[in-house]
């Protein structure tokens, strides 16, 4: 009896800790805006957000209580949108989310993103309930110019509702992921895929179908 009411006093003021870090954390920072819904836990993450930038996220979110395992980056005019009910799970590896100077990242409701990275230089929009497994990597640049002439352009990236990209793969700019489609892991997609599409390979390339995901556990 004594051990679980250390245990309850301890996790409620490991709760108020976070519920505190929070309120300083969007006092701080203006463009900085966390739903009062949203998992106390987020007062765990790195917050990197510049004047000018902005960080939403929506009611309902949560991801785990590791210090650091989850970072934010939004330069000046950059935007990220959390949505509704998403899970940025840490627990097999850190996410990092990016958005740079005028680009945009949407993550939308009921997303599940496991130990990945997401960086938008443009756009770069997940629709509801998308999937991103760990060691993925979806950019909407190629980060660097190649050389002095052929100079870096960032191109959109969107992906479909129910869409799920496995474990350890890489989305190329301005590639579109249809709805209820399905990446395997260690995949390569510089394509667009059709809706309800299975795609695996380096690069991916069709391999069948894939039928109504959307209650897909």
């Amino acid at each position: 009896m004594l051990r679980r009411l250390v245990l309850r006093a301890l996790l409620h003021g490991r709760r108020l800790r976070n519920v505190v870090r929070l309120r300083w954390v969007t006092w701080l920072n203006p463009g900085i805006e966390i739903d009062p819904r949203a998992s106390p836990n987020f007062a765990r993450a790195r917050f990197n957000v510049a004047p000018g930038g902005r960080l939403r996220i929506g009611p309902g979110a949560v991801t785990e209580d590791r210090p650091g395992a989850l970072a934010f980056l939004v330069t000046e005019r950059g935007a990220i949108e959390v949505g509704a009910g998403v899970w940025l799970r840490t627990e097999l590896g850190p996410i990092h989310l990016a958005a740079y100077d005028g680009g945009t990242l949407a993550i939308g409701p009921e997303c599940l993103l496991n130990g990945c990275q997401l960086s938008a230089k443009r756009s770069l929009a997940l629709g509801r309930r998308v999937w991103v497994g760990p060691g993925t990597r979806v950019f909407d640049s190629d980060q660097h110019d190649l050389d002095a002439e052929r100079l870096e352009t960032p191109a959109p990236v969107a992906i479909g509702d129910h869409a799920w990209i496995a474990a350890d793969c890489f989305v190329r700019k301005g590639v579109r992921i249809g709805e209820h489609a399905v990446v395997g892991a260690h995949s390569v997609v510089t394509r667009d895929v059709a809706p309800h599409t299975l795609v695996f390979g380096a690069p991916a390339v069709p391999r069948g179908a894939v039928g109504d995901r959307s209650k897909a556990r």
